[in-house]
């Protein structure tokens, strides 16, 4: 299991970096402050500015998207920028948000920040704008929806796009210790791993390993190890729930369980493996957790005969049901600083319709978050010509984001610090980790 190291790690085609951890506090505070002090900008109602994420996939597709709009509207244009470069999308986001000079849309919002966000009072409530409701129904199941919706009754987010976190697998390497599907299972994947162990040049250390965690205690890690592991094992059940913790059950024992005895089996390396080569494609790890981003990837890189395939992530031995796995949702918002909402929501309606979110598809091999994605005739072309990203299709049904929780950095913070302890190095025990998280945690809520 490879989560964000060299290579293909990361999210949401790799160009996303994630911030420091930016508090509601801080938020709050710095948004009373501003508009206490700051002018607010005169701006044209008539017209519309939108930022994307700087990966150059999504800046051609909104090229293409914008270019189409003023065509079709010269009378309200749309002005379109990539999301100005920074530390991060997210730092720079609060900057503009502070100095009151964010965009009418911005379309690279990370789920989990859009909470900490409408409770600063910075965005627009969706629900509140003709139409949208009833667009919402027509592209997203009703849970998706439920998921997007924040703690005071609104909808401050447009469902837009998911990168599903699947277990990539070398076949070749798994077809060596006589296995001609990947492990699904805790105890088949702790098998393979004992199998898979081995020392390839003979100097004494092991080189060939089941996967690999990212030792980083960084927040954002636990999204790509231990959150989709979670998820599939508690048929994708939520960490917060309003102010209540509930993240410290019994399905995360067994993931902290299942993953602590991969480490004291040494089946793991605990040392970073940034800034080697890619340890998946050399065949020094079997597996990686990663999204469809890594296709690409891989089909430039890999060597030749080399031999991969998706499947869902490992659950515990005695799981039944569909098996969930984090979405990596990045989605739309308008801010409150648009003089005219109804028309930035215009807009937004018109860059998700059915068309353009099949362009968005053919140019990113990201997903729309549209319900029965893969079994709608309009999208089957593109499945055709592109078999690999099928298993991402069919997953989509079974995904989760981020539990609407302003602090969500912070519970994700608590879980990695203690993950380093019970998990990595197991120096507490697996459940005390677990409770000193959740006691943290319940301080903070």
């Amino acid at each position: 299991m490879h989560f964000g190291v060299a290579g293909i790690g990361g999210n949401s085609g790799g160009f996303h970096r994630y911030p420091k951890r930016i508090s509601l506090a801080v938020v709050c505070g710095m948004f009373l402050l501003m508009t206490a002090c700051a002018p607010t900008r005169q701006r044209n109602p008539n017209e519309i500015i939108f930022w994307s994420s700087n990966n150059p996939y999504e800046i051609e597709f909104a090229r293409i998207i914008v270019a189409e709009w003023n065509r079709r509207h010269p009378q309200s244009p749309v002005r379109y920028q990539p999301v100005p470069e920074g530390q991060s999308s997210e730092e720079v986001i609060l900057a503009a948000v502070v100095g009151r000079t964010t965009p009418d849309v911005y379309a690279n919002m990370w789920q989990g920040d859009v909470e900490a966000f409408a409770r600063a009072g910075v965005l627009v409530p969706l629900d509140t704008l003709p139409g949208f409701l009833d667009v919402m129904y027509q592209r997203c199941d009703s849970s998706v929806i439920q998921e997007a919706t924040s703690q005071d009754g609104h909808i401050y987010q447009v469902p837009w796009k998911i990168n599903p976190i699947m277990m990539l697998y070398n076949v070749r390497l798994f077809q060596a210790i006589g296995m001609e599907r990947p492990p699904a299972t805790y105890s088949e994947f702790l098998s393979a791993a004992e199998k898979m162990k081995a020392d390839t040049d003979g100097d004494g250390y092991v080189d060939r390993w089941i996967g690999y965690l990212n030792v980083n205690v960084t927040w954002w890690k636990r999204l790509f190890d231990f959150y989709p592991l979670y998820l599939a094992a508690s048929h994708g059940a939520p960490l917060v729930q309003g102010e209540r913790v509930v993240f410290n059950n019994r399905a995360a024992r067994r993931v902290f369980r299942f993953l602590r005895k991969l480490y004291a089996g040494n089946y793991l390396p605990r040392d970073p493996m940034e800034g080697r080569q890619d340890p998946f494609l050399t065949g020094q790890v079997a597996t990686q957790f990663t999204g469809p981003w890594a296709v690409s990837y891989l089909e430039k890189f890999k060597p030749e005969g080399f031999q991969y395939q998706f499947a869902p992530v490992p659950v515990p031995d005695d799981h039944q049901g569909p098996i969930f796995t984090y979405g990596d949702p990045k989605n739309i918002v308008i801010f409150n600083t648009s003089p005219n909402p109804r028309l930035a929501w215009k807009f937004v309606r018109f860059m998700i319709e059915k068309e353009n979110d099949r362009r968005f598809l053919e140019m990113t091999d990201q997903l729309p978050r549209r319900k029965n994605l893969f079994r709608d005739p309009y999208f089957q072309t593109y499945f055709r010509n592109n078999p690999r990203m099928i298993p991402f299709a069919r997953q989509a049904r079974y995904v989760r984001g981020t539990d609407g929780c302003p602090v969500l950095k912070e519970v994700f913070d608590a879980i990695s610090q203690q993950f380093e302890a019970g998990v990595i190095y197991g120096v507490v025990p697996v459940e005390v980790a677990l409770e000193m998280a959740a006691r943290r945690v319940r301080l903070i809520l």
